[in-house]
């Protein structure tokens, strides 16, 4: 059953920035703290944020909540509960929602998945970005094959629903090692692959060596190659493309990046999150301090972590709302942009776009990126949204 396309929900994001190794080619707000972290005062700090923030949303009803970091399945059961009982207090929370939380197969053992679930959690993602020993070790990673797979066999065991991510694109990586790659991971998966070429990002270790030349990734040709294969094998095996990066059989969509993608609201909670709320005063940007000791300093301070807060303009919204629905294979809701904008997207930028294979018209009021287009996302909108 294709995903309803008319409600993007209302998700909850909730940041733990804790790893217990910073990998390479890594830029997210993620920290390694040795001595360990007393998790009691930051299920305390979690709660105070989530008040904070159902202060400014209002009451909503959840659609999904998602752990996300970092890695939070450094967490224990018990502080996984502990914050969902907060979100649960702080805005309705329906039975069977969509709780997903990120794990790595190194950090994954039987009796803290099977806490996890009796938490509530009911979905699981987890970081295993390559199936073979000598990538894994390359990536910086902390587990090996065997740990990958036994971890992804305990998900599929424990959770209705499973997830795991693989990073492509990786250094000397050939199209017909890549392809038997997938293939493999395929006949691990659920419902649900996440497959990301990796980026040279910039102040990672990964961005030094490559501009040292130590470090050479596949060109752009290749790339493209890389990326046309991963959506061929993944549709022939009946978990198509829904999002740029992100596949799945029908129905079994991850409901908080739909979320995302289709521009609702969204609470993000934890040191470095980022969110989108509608207020009575218009939607508004809001972004949290990054550093997980002043975050928690702040929160203590303020009752929450904030560092930004500010109103988005309706063009910002528009842009915002093309940018994050082109990346979506059921595309972007042109009757919603206009709402937003008040005005039309130009009829020749169309056109042009349409000529070059780049876009599509999915009848009247809808747009969608072809395959092709995909591959140079952004330029296809900084054209349309002009």
């Amino acid at each position: 059953m294709a995903p309803d396309t008319g409600r993007p929900g209302f998700a909850v994001y909730l940041h733990w920035p804790f790893c217990a190794a910073k990998c390479p080619y890594c830029d997210f707000n993620s920290h390694v703290r040795h001595g360990g972290v007393d998790q009691q005062v930051y299920v305390d700090a979690f709660g105070a944020e989530i008040q904070a923030m159902r202060a400014l949303s209002g009451p909503q009803v959840v659609t999904s909540i998602f752990f996300g970091g970092g890695t939070p399945s450094l967490m224990t059961p018990e502080t996984v509960a502990a914050i969902l009982n907060a979100v649960r207090g702080a805005w309705a929370v329906p039975e069977g929602i969509e709780i997903t939380l990120e794990a790595n197969p190194s950090s994954v053992e039987a009796a803290r998945f099977r806490g996890y679930r009796e938490a509530g959690v009911n979905r699981v993602s987890m970081g295993v970005q390559a199936l073979n020993d000598a990538d894994l070790k390359r990536l910086g990673r902390l587990h090996d094959r065997a740990e990958a797979l036994r971890a992804i066999a305990l998900a599929r065991d424990i959770f209705p629903r499973m997830s795991f991510d693989l990073i492509y694109a990786r250094p000397e990586q050939t199209v017909q090692a890549w392809s038997a790659e997938l293939e493999e991971a395929i006949s691990l998966a659920a419902d649900h692959l996440s497959l990301y070429q990796l980026t040279i990002e910039e102040g990672t270790p990964f961005y030094g060596l490559h501009k040292a030349g130590k470090l050479i990734v596949p060109d752009d040709e290749l790339s493209a190659e890389l990326y046309e294969v991963t959506r061929q094998i993944c549709e022939r095996h009946g978990l198509p493309a829904y999002e740029v990066s992100n596949h799945a059989r029908p129905g079994a969509e991850s409901r908080h990046n739909l979320t995302y993608w289709r521009y609702g609201d969204y609470a993000g909670i934890g040191p470095g999150a980022h969110g989108r709320l509608s207020t009575a005063a218009g939607k508004i940007a809001t972004a949290t301090e990054r550093m997980p000791e002043t975050w928690l300093t702040q929160v203590g301070e303020a009752g929450h972590g904030m560092v930004e807060q500010y109103p988005l303009e309706v063009a910002e919204q528009a842009d915002e709302l093309l940018l994050m629905g082109l990346r979506l294979r059921e595309g972007v809701d042109l009757s919603r942009w206009r709402m937003l904008s008040g005005r039309d997207l130009e009829r020749d930028r169309i056109d042009f776009l349409v000529r070059h294979g780049m876009i599509e018209e999915m009848g009247s009021d809808r747009l969608r990126c072809t395959p092709k287009g995909m591959l140079v996302l952004d330029a296809v909108v900084a054209d349309l949204a002009i």
